[in-house]
């Protein structure tokens, strides 16, 4: 999870001594998704794509924050905000005609 803040070696939850079952904080996939977003400075319930007509969310509609992974965060989405913006201004000069 580099540029989303968190430090290295960071775990969250706990298994049993095979690695099989979830014994403390499961997590599903599409929380996982919505946290990592939530991380790197995106709103998970604004990201969507067109399918078939439809926008679809990529968190689904289940997807929420783990509050607990959300750990000494260091502003990590303020850059992509920023490199996004600039390529869009790009985008929008070259395209004018």
């Amino acid at each position: 999870m580099a540029g989303g803040g968190i430090k290295q070696g960071f775990t969250f939850g706990e298994t049993d001594d095979l690695g099989y079952n979830v014994v403390k904080d499961r997590v599903h996939v599409h929380d996982l998704q919505a946290t990592i977003l939530h991380l790197l400075g995106l709103d998970h319930t604004r990201l969507t794509y067109k399918f078939q007509g439809r926008n679809f969310r990529l968190t689904d509609v289940h997807g929420e924050v783990v509050k607990g992974i959300d750990v000494k965060r260091m502003n990590a989405g303020s850059s992509l905000k920023s490199a996004l913006q600039k390529y869009e201004a790009v985008l929008a000069r070259n395209l004018t005609f």
